[in-house]
């Protein structure tokens, strides 16, 4: 008897055993419709294209929203007038607005914009990180306009899983500066 019990659970072990399985690495892939664009053109003193995805919300003061209900995000753009000898403390408030973020932030890339043609310069920041804005610009002819945007998210920071959305929209923003225009 005792050779069979000894036998059972022998067999018992060696039968439970589980096979090693090697599975493949995945992400999660979420793909974004190929952005259209469109003019915008209004009683604003600039003028852009914007991706048709994107829907307009009109604030005062010649500041706008670009939302995007898809990804539940949202664009800021803020504008204002050059004064007297204040483009300086304009540039020095959008720099501080991007690198507010540094705490949270990863990296925070720059890329210099210049378009001499329709005398637009400005900079691109590209915040890395589970900080609260994954992009921010600031665009002036130096003389009248200023131009500040800033991308959010409604969600809390999680730089992995929203980050195909942030390579969407920061190419977004980029079309955005390149197509940026001044009214007089």
């Amino acid at each position: 008897m005792r050779i069979v019990i000894i036998s059972w659970i022998v067999f018992f072990f060696y039968s439970c055993q589980d096979e090693v399985i090697i599975k493949p690495k995945a992400q999660l892939r979420l793909d974004y419709p190929a952005a259209n664009y469109e003019e915008i053109k209004g009683n604003f003193p600039y003028q852009f294209q914007k991706n048709k995805l994107a829907k307009l919300v009109f604030k005062k003061k010649n500041a706008l929203n670009l939302y995007y209900p898809n990804m539940n995000a949202t664009f800021y753009l803020t504008y204002q007038k050059v004064k007297e000898n204040n483009i300086d403390s304009l540039l020095r408030d959008a720099q501080k607005l991007a690198y507010d973020h540094v705490i949270k932030a990863e990296s925070i890339p720059e890329q210099l914009f210049v378009n001499e043609e329709q005398n637009v310069f400005g900079m691109f920041y590209m915040i890395n990180g589970n900080a609260a804005t994954q992009a921010e610009f600031y665009a002036t002819d130096s003389l009248k306009h200023f131009l500040n945007g800033a991308l959010y998210f409604k969600a809390k920071p999680n730089f992995d899983s929203i980050f195909p959305a942030v390579i969407y929209l920061r190419n977004d923003m980029r079309i955005l500066m390149e197509t940026l225009q001044w009214n007089n």
